[in-house]
């Protein structure tokens, strides 16, 4: 078919004027990228905000965890944690592996827990208390330093970031961890570890701490 005048319309350019420099504009971005773009790197590298916790560390004031010398043993050997007075990586079952230790294991969500911090905290105040370390799981830490800040309590923490006590987690099955929290175990030297069950699962008061570590740091636990 032909026009008026004679003339066959122009078939060489689907794509008018505007359209074909918006493809060379998209090409020459497209080489620029590549010309940049990291050597050795499937991706561009995209930088990610994280969220400090340095104020909720500050005001939480947690003692550093204490410094590990020794191997780790037990069901707890090779559990990472994080220290939650300053973020480091700590291997619990070397941490726990030098003397008798109380292991309060809580959650910020656990109203139990909101009760036996304090009473934790206070007992390991007293003069020839056992050291008193707590375990924070299930729950941010951020939310943990919070409540540790409210409640007062200046106990050495970590925090389960990788859910090792978590249900069906590494350090759950080993210590066959119950669904209700808090719980607590006397984990002797050696890395054997009891869960306390007397004079009751939740500990309320200073004595009660007290006649648990003498029923189960002599063995005399079930």
């Amino acid at each position: 078919m032909t026009e008026p005048g004679g003339q066959a319309p122009a078939t060489g350019s689907r794509w008018g004027r505007p359209t074909r420099w918006l493809l060379v504009a998209v090409v020459l971005a497209v080489a620029v990228t590549i010309a940049v773009w990291p050597r050795g790197t499937s991706a561009p590298v995209v930088a990610t905000a994280t969220t400090s916790l340095a104020a909720e560390r500050a005001k939480a004031d947690l003692p550093g965890c204490p410094s590990v010398t020794s191997t780790p043993t037990g069901p707890l050997a090779a559990i990472h944690v994080t220290c939650l007075a300053d973020g480091h990586p700590v291997d619990l079952g070397a941490l726990l592996a030098s003397r008798p230790t109380l292991v309060n294991i809580w959650a910020s969500w656990c109203q139990p827990c909101q009760q036996e911090l304090p009473v934790l905290n206070s007992y390991a105040a007293q003069p020839g208390a056992v050291r008193v370390i707590g375990v924070q799981v299930q729950s941010p830490a951020k939310d943990g330093l919070d409540l540790l800040a409210g409640l007062g309590v200046h106990l050495p923490m970590v925090f389960d970031a990788t859910g090792a006590f978590d249900k069906g987690g590494p350090a759950a099955t080993a210590l066959h961890l119950p669904v209700a929290l808090p719980v607590t175990y006397l984990v002797q030297p050696d890395g054997t570890a009891t869960v306390v069950r007397r004079p009751a699962p939740i500990l309320l008061s200073v004595d009660a701490v007290r006649q648990a570590v003498a029923t189960y740091a002599g063995g005399g636990g079930a």
